[in-house]
Formats: C-alpha cells, structure tokens, sequence
C-alpha cells in the first residue's frame, strides 16, 4: 500500500494508513525537527518497526499519532556516563532503593502525570500506557525504578531492542531520584551489552550525564550494527 500525504506548512508529511511503510527518512521535515509521518497506530508491531528504523511516537492527546526522527539526534553511549560528585554521594548513602522492572505501569503512568516545564499537558496519553505496557509484556519495554519508605518516587523507562535502547520519560517526586533510578538503568543496559542509548532530543539533564548530538545518518548506522 503505497502513502498518501499531509501538505502542511513546513512541507508535505506522510500518512501511514494500514500497512503503509513508514518513508525513507530523508523526508523527514527540518520544522517541526524530524516529523516523517502522521497517523497509523500504537500496535507493538507498528512499535517495533518504528523504532527498528529510528523513529519513535511523540504527540498531544487528542492529536493524532505523530511520528519522529530528528536530526541532531541526542544519545549516550554507556560507557561515556558522567556522574556528578554530588549525585555519587546520593547513590553512596543509598538514600533511594533502586530496582529494575517491578513497577512498569506504577513508572509510566507516574511519568504521564509530572508536570513539564513549557508544557500545557502530557504527551503520555491513555493509549501510549496501554501500548507501551503491552511491550513490557512482551519483553521489549523495561523500568529503572527507585524507592523511598516503599513508595515509589522516581523512574524512567523505554525500549530494548538488541543492543540499542531507546528512553522515553523519567519522573521524581524527590530530589534526585529519578537520576539515581537512571544510573541503575544505565549499570542494567551495560551487563545487558547495550552499546547505545537514544535520548531523542538535547535536554540538559542528558547533556550533564554525558549526551551528546550526532547527525542522524550516524545514528542510523549505530542501529544497522545494533539490532
């Protein structure tokens, strides 16, 4: 089944109906940055092939389904992590119990409803809990979680495909909680042999853990070596 098109102002985007492909990524739009295709669904096969291919779901309940692949593109290669003194001494005092995957609903949906700076809402709508829950079950979506006097007070999540994973969100509802739960994350992915993660796009909490920008034709090559 071949594409039809949305004509916006920035340029024409692709429409994924049914079993449409998604299009080559060099048609991807320079504004908004890397917007390749609009509509389709959430099904963990559609989820699987997107990320495959280095693009990844990113829209505003009551929106349809829009999908990404920018360029820059921000990573973290494990082995390049940086942590701050201040954050070690955190993790030394063991001031947050940290754990991998016992919570993933507890994680995502806690994610969904953080407050985001420049944000009027959650782009973690309803229906990315329910498929991204629908991926942990099937062994591709894992947690870093961390807890305090049993409860759950930060976390991230995201996807694991190969030796690539790709991070969605995080959450804290204490001060540097979710960093700790993404150090354990990082530690899990390197004893897993992850070589990459995806980080999407630059935020300065990534760039001080040690992510950097690469064009996306060199994260694509990552990937071709990686899956």
């Amino acid at each position: 089944m071949s594409n039809s098109y949305y004509q916006l102002s920035a340029g024409r985007v692709a429409a994924i109906e049914g079993d449409c492909d998604f299009p080559p990524l060099e048609n991807a739009l320079i504004e908004p940055n890397g917007l390749i295709a609009i509509g389709g669904d959430l099904s963990a096969a559609r989820l699987i092939n997107a990320y495959s291919l280095g693009i990844f779901p990113w829209y505003n309940a009551g929106d349809p389904i829009m999908w990404f692949s920018p360029n820059p593109r921000m990573v973290l290669y494990p082995a390049e992590l940086k942590i701050s003194n201040s954050l070690k001494k955190t993790i030394n005092r063991n001031a947050f119990e940290t754990r991998i995957n016992t919570s993933f609903s507890a994680v995502i949906a806690a994610c969904g409803k953080i407050p985001r700076n420049n944000q009027a809402g959650t782009w973690i709508t309803d229906e990315m809990v329910a498929a991204y829950c629908q991926l942990h079950a099937l062994g591709y979506a894992m947690c870093a979680e961390a807890w305090q006097d049993g409860q759950l007070v930060g976390g991230c999540y995201g996807i694991k495909i190969g030796r690539m994973f790709y991070g969605e969100s995080m959450f804290h509802t204490q001060t540097d909680a979710s960093k700790v739960a993404f150090v354990s994350l990082v530690n899990c992915l390197i004893n897993q042999q992850v070589e990459l993660i995806d980080c999407q796009m630059k935020t300065p909490l990534l760039s001080s853990f040690g992510g950097r920008e690469i064009p996306r034709d060199e994260f694509i090559n990552n990937l071709t070596h990686l899956l």
